[in-house]
């Protein structure tokens, strides 16, 4: 294959990222190579090196595709109408479709490691932050003003649940543990601890009425 037609350094980058890409969809991460990127572009490898540090900026970058991917997903599903459950409920299945539909993209975000000693880049964390952030959107209406901790802790606690069940559905191990479909498992684990801080929620309301009597 010929050279393709001069590009600028954005759309180069575009061009690696792409490539990169398509080659983790179909291989996964141990089929990814700066000789195979640049033989899908046309360019050399040194072109590469060029456009990013190393081989794992490249792969971060991918990652952040994958993140923000999914946070347009995220965010598409949150505009509907409906109680918390509801709408926590319709985020979960949209991360589990996601995982479903790009199984080695997402596996990406877990099974890369950065070489020991190098942190992740400040713009990375904040698109896990903003993956957080829709969870505690679709909580706000449980925890008012002054509670904020409580909420990005309850988020938290939902997200790893829901992250377990996708995990072991996305590993074909679900079976293993339970004879449910992943979809049900999702609904139950959202609906019981929902629950739980409401009844725990009313019980400390209750608690305050009654020290309140003289």
């Amino acid at each position: 294959m010929g050279r393709r037609s001069t590009h600028t350094p954005q759309q180069l980058r575009e061009l690696i990222l792409e490539a990169a890409q398509e080659i983790i969809q179909s291989q996964g991460l141990a089929g990814l190579s700066a000789r195979e990127i640049a033989r899908r572009i046309s360019y050399s490898p040194g072109t590469i090196y060029n456009m990013f540090q190393n081989l794992d900026d490249v792969v971060l970058n991918v990652e952040a595709r994958v993140l923000d991917a999914l946070d347009a997903r995220l965010t598409a599903v949150l505009k509907g109408d409906g109680d918390t459950v509801g709408r926590i409920e319709r985020l979960a299945h949209a991360y589990l479709s996601f995982t479903q539909e790009n199984p080695r993209l997402w596996n990406l975000l877990f099974e890369h490691h950065m070489p020991a000693g190098t942190d992740l880049p400040s713009w990375y964390q904040q698109k896990l932050e903003g993956l957080m952030a829709r969870v505690e959107e679709a909580l706000a209406p449980m925890f008012p003003a002054g509670r904020e901790a409580d909420r990005q802790r309850a988020a938290r606690v939902l997200w790893a649940g829901v992250h377990g069940i996708t995990s072991l559905s996305t590993a074909d191990k679900l079976s293993i543990v339970t004879t449910d479909g992943a979809n049900r498992l999702i609904d139950d684990l959202i609906g019981t601890y929902l629950a739980g801080l409401r009844g725990a929620e009313s019980g400390a309301g209750a608690q305050e009425a009654h020290s309140a009597k003289p």
